[in-house]
């Protein structure tokens, strides 16, 4: 199994109040040290890199990281609503990972035309143990990236394992650790086989998913939002913080 990738060091976070669509990713990302990075090309192009974001904001995006009890992925606030301002310490992260700069490092990286606009984020808290089946991804998807937000993790299960094959999670090319500030990104391929071994609990993430265009994302941005919701009117819960 390779060792994980050894970026720079993250710049020092700037308050919030900094945060100006021309800076939105300074003191939030690791932009430098994802571009220095080359990504693993076989079986799939991919790549694994620690410090992706500053131990600070980690923190900051944990505590305010919304809790959404059914499980499901939901839909983070659109790039419109993250410009407006009024950020805390999670949608702060969402604003930068959501800023064109990203996409073109991602670009960059993956040697690949993105569209800032195609660009689908969603998140998770919870993990059910139906989850972490050997799948691909869709083939409307181009990229996908993880980046994980848990402050520690010592369960046996929830550790994402990127495979050579469909149907053997333990032939696997790596296995990675959801903690703070930790990225996993690939080229969604018909090889692009990922999953985990179950768990039940809390293991937080934020998925970026670089779609084929624009449209596609938006209506499937709309299906996780239509998915959630009726998830949420199945447990009889109320909304919770973020879901929107």
């Amino acid at each position: 199994m390779p060792a994980l990738s050894s970026p720079a060091a993250p710049k020092a976070p700037v308050p919030p109040s900094a945060i100006s669509p021309t800076n939105r990713t300074d003191g939030v990302l690791n932009l430098d040290g994802l571009r220095a990075l080359r990504p693993a090309e076989v079986p799939f192009p991919h790549l694994v890199m620690t410090g992706f974001i500053a131990p600070a904001v980690a923190v900051t995006a944990r505590h305010d990281f919304p809790d959404s009890p059914h499980g499901g992925l939901v839909p983070a606030p659109s790039r419109a609503v993250l410009e407006r301002g009024g950020l805390d310490g999670f949608t702060r992260l969402l604003a930068a990972l959501t800023a064109p700069e990203t996409t073109q490092a991602f670009a960059e990286t993956f040697n690949l035309d993105l569209d800032p606009n195609a660009l689908m984020v969603t998140v998770r808290s919870r993990c059910v143990p139906k989850d972490g089946r050997i799948h691909t991804d869709s083939v409307t998807k181009r990229l996908t990236a993880l980046l994980y937000l848990n402050e520690e993790w010592t369960a046996p299960g929830g550790r994402l394992r990127l495979l050579r094959s469909a149907d053997d999670m333990e032939d696997m090319l790596a296995e990675v650790l959801p903690l703070d500030g930790t990225l996993v990104a690939f080229r969604r391929t018909d090889n692009s086989f990922h999953g985990h071994k179950p768990h039940d609990g809390v293991r937080r993430y934020i998925m970026l998913n670089w779609m084929v265009d624009a449209g596609t994302a938006r209506r499937e941005t709309l299906r996780h939002g239509v998915t959630a919701g009726l998830k949420r009117l199945a447990l009889g819960g109320g909304l919770s913080k973020g879901e929107m």
